[in-house]
């Protein structure tokens, strides 16, 4: 079967389809959530765009309490999971097309979730419909499982297998190709300094709306005499290259300060607002509550994202360095501050033994660590014959070397008893995810369809044993 004839034959409605998604704009919406609407009603809009998609296309659907839901085709006791995600992160600002549009240029889809995960789901969804229309006999449910919180804690999957049966195998087309056989452990670490009761020179700090984002904005607002501040801040920005401003703000002065949004998985990608309004808070006079509040910002991670001054530094062959991503950050005198932190840890990791140090150094700065939410690493042995089934697929497609890779990013394949990250971005391709100006190339979206629709038959149809118990 020539799959990538087939995709391109779809082109024109892989594009319609992408674009219809995109212009939901699917963000958490805490403040309008209810228990009909959990993530807020555009998550949900998007699922059931989706499982409306798939019963007009003659597929079985189910709706698990408007979190997450699945579009099936095939028989069998087993199941092969392909799992998606149709929420996105939010669109910050600088876009040079509208985010929730889907603008095609220059041979691009434009929009937030192009790539993450919108047009990954798009060409998976194809890829079922392309099976379905081959009559390819299959011995295994295909079940396409859609979540709305993939960005903000997995929520929907944790409620969808409390309630449906786990696949045998499966993938997530959520990341990178070739194949991710290992992803990283995801910890939130929580940042915490007292509240002081002192009249205190930075009188409010603010930055980042995730823990999974660069924070690509960051304001204070500090007492101090504005010309002074703004020469120094000039001065600042002109020497480290960047951009932002200085402003009166009734007895005070706010200083905005503007960074770059990257993905938490490699911080070094962007540049993080936040510690460079703490390295230019630094320059001026400020009072000992304040002081110690930005001292722990630039010396815990304003030399490296790996974490070395916190004693979280680590590394493994399986999975490469641990990474620190300071995301949101909140500081008000009375209250303290609050530097919430998303690590990304290596699959050997001795956990325990790593904290247990950082809090050693954390007490001479005055700040307690507390744990949030942790996701333990994921790693599939490169010799599962689900592994060596996706790389011949990849290789026939591609004509490439099917390398086994791994991520500081979490997919779905995390919650599955056997699952990998597969694709959709190619080797070579920029990442965008959770940038602006976040696209998807359509050749790629193509190819992508045409690899998901021969993994679909090699791993489910008749003559398929991969998987199987």
């Amino acid at each position: 079967m020539n799959w990538l004839k087939l995709a391109e034959e779809k082109k024109e409605e892989l594009i319609a389809e992408l674009k219809q998604l995109i212009q939901i704009p699917s963000v958490l919406q805490k403040e309008l959530a209810t228990d009909e609407m959990p993530f807020g009603p555009k998550p949900l809009e998007a699922l059931q765009h989706m499982l409306e998609e798939g019963e007009k296309a003659g597929f079985t659907t189910k709706n698990i309490d408007n979190m997450a839901g699945h579009i099936e085709m095939g028989d069998g006791e087993e199941i092969l999971g392909i799992l998606c995600h149709v929420d996105v992160v939010p669109e910050g600002t600088g876009w040079t097309y509208p985010p929730f549009e889907g603008v095609v240029a220059d041979d691009r889809i434009y929009g937030r979730g192009a790539i993450d995960d919108k047009g990954p789901t798009i060409a998976a969804w194809m890829a079922m419909k392309l099976v379905k229309a081959s009559g390819i006999e299959l011995s295994k449910k295909v079940r396409m499982i859609i979540g709305t919180d993939e960005e903000s804690g997995f929520r929907c999957v944790d409620r969808y297998f409390q309630k449906e049966q786990m696949p045998t195998i499966g993938f997530a087309p959520d990341a990178d190709f070739p194949i991710i056989n290992a992803e990283k452990g995801i910890a939130n670490l929580i940042f915490t300094q007292t509240g002081s009761s002192e009249t205190e020179t930075i009188q409010f700090f603010q930055a980042g709306k995730r823990t999974n984002m660069v924070p690509d904005e960051a304001f204070a607002f500090v007492f101090g005499g504005l010309i002074t501040i703004k020469e120094k801040f000039d001065a600042f920005a002109s020497s480290h290259g960047i951009t932002g401003e200085v402003a009166p703000q009734g007895s005070m002065v706010k200083v905005l300060v503007h960074g770059k949004s990257a993905h938490a998985m490699e911080p070094d990608e962007g540049v993080n607002a936040a510690i460079l309004l703490a390295k230019f808070l630094q320059t001026i006079n400020l009072t000992a509550h304040s002081k110690a509040f930005v001292d722990f910002l630039v010396e815990g991670f304003g030399a490296d994202s790996r974490g070395h001054a916190l004693a979280l530094n680590f590394t493994d062959d399986v999975s490469g360095d641990t990474t620190l991503n300071p995301g949101v950050i909140h500081y008000a005198p009375e209250q303290g501050s609050c530097t919430q932190v998303s690590m990304r840890y290596s699959v050997t990791y001795p956990f325990e033994e790593k904290l247990a140090a950082c809090r050693e150094v954390l007490q001479q700065m005055g700040i307690t660590l507390d744990l949030g939410t942790n996701s333990t690493p994921h790693y599939v042995d490169e010799n599962d014959e689900l592994i060596k089934t996706l790389q011949k697929v990849y290789e026939r497609n591609t004509g490439e070397e099917a390398k086994l890779l791994s991520i500081g990013g979490g997919t779905y394949a995390r919650v599955l008893d056997k699952g990998v990250a597969f694709g959709m971005l190619f080797p070579g391709r920029k990442d965008v995810a959770h940038q602006v100006d976040e696209y998807v190339d359509i050749e790629d979206l193509i190819k992508a369809t045409a690899i998901y629709a021969d993994a679909i038959v090699e791993l489910a149809s008749k003559t398929s044993e991969a998987g199987g118990q």
